[in-house]
């Protein structure tokens, strides 16, 4: 056998398609893509497209490698726990995270504490955290310190707080009802001094509507429930209140109330006239 010889199995190896060659060769004109149509434009990938609305591998929720029941450890490093023995924080004895929490170094514990970093510790610590780096773990044990890993998620301080929080929020709301009280009796008190200007009867009024004395007022057109509380709260509570108001009074109800022009456009105090003949 010689160089020259040497050839691939049979078939292995095709031609391209060679398209656009005439239409004698088959493939020519329309080169196999058909007949006009998006489809048969180059640059086009419709494969996922679904008229217009969202297709359905943008609809389905990503999963891939996100791992859902991953540990969320706080980092810890070895500059960090140096400026806390510059400061003195740090108590005596065995550090967890809960300890490390209470003392300030650490904002949580979160799943576990796990330390990083390099540099260099001036006195010897005794930790137990979740992980930690070689290199972390040679410098504690270069200033005489162990470290010894555990697998169990610390205990949360920050919610041991939290229910006498809430005991402290029950005590002021059972004293709210004691206080409400004292506003009732003030009421029952006012009624009995009427020695002053004639200002104090809409009360009384307003009393003589809650006994079912008043009229209804949203048999006028144009007041509906809304205006009707409105006005009561004006004094305005029966069909003789609205016929006897006077230009000066509907002004200052328009105003204040903000009717809009309506005593005047329905004509309350005729209506009301009508419906006391009734």
């Amino acid at each position: 056998m010689r160089l020259n010889e040497l050839a691939d199995n049979a078939g292995a190896t095709q031609k391209p398609t060679r398209v656009g060659r005439g239409i004698g060769s088959g493939k020519g004109k329309t080169g196999g893509r058909g007949v006009k149509g998006q489809k048969s434009r180059s640059g086009v990938a419709i494969k996922g497209f679904e008229g217009g609305q969202m297709p359905i591998h943008m609809r389905l929720p990503k999963r891939g490698f996100n791992k859902p029941n991953r540990l969320k450890l706080t980092e810890l490093t070895i500059r960090r726990l140096q400026q806390a023995i510059d400061a003195g924080v740090l108590p005596k004895g065995e550090l967890d995270a809960a300890a490390l929490v209470s003392a300030g170094v650490i904002r949580r514990g979160l799943h576990g504490v796990r330390v990083i970093g390099g540099g260099e510790l001036s006195s010897a610590l005794k930790l137990k955290v979740r992980g930690i780096t070689k290199g972390a773990q040679a410098i504690i044990e270069k200033a005489g310190g162990s470290v010894q890993v555990i697998e169990e998620v610390p205990a949360k301080p920050e919610k041991t707080a939290k229910p006498a929080k809430k005991a402290a929020k029950a005590e002021p709301a059972a004293k709210k009802p004691a206080a409400k009280k004292a506003p009732a009796k003030k009421a029952e008190a006012k009624p009995a001094a009427d020695k002053k200007t004639p200002a104090k009867k809409a009360p009384a009024k307003k009393a003589a509507a809650k006994d079912g004395k008043g009229d209804d007022l949203t048999k006028i057109s144009g007041v509906g429930p809304v205006f009707a509380k409105r006005l009561n709260g004006e004094g305005v509570m029966t069909y003789a209140d609205i016929a006897g108001l006077t230009k000066a009074r509907i002004a200052e109800l328009d105003e204040k109330l903000d009717l809009k022009n309506n005593i005047e456009n329905d004509d309350w105090p005729a209506q009301a006239k009508a419906l006391m003949g009734k």
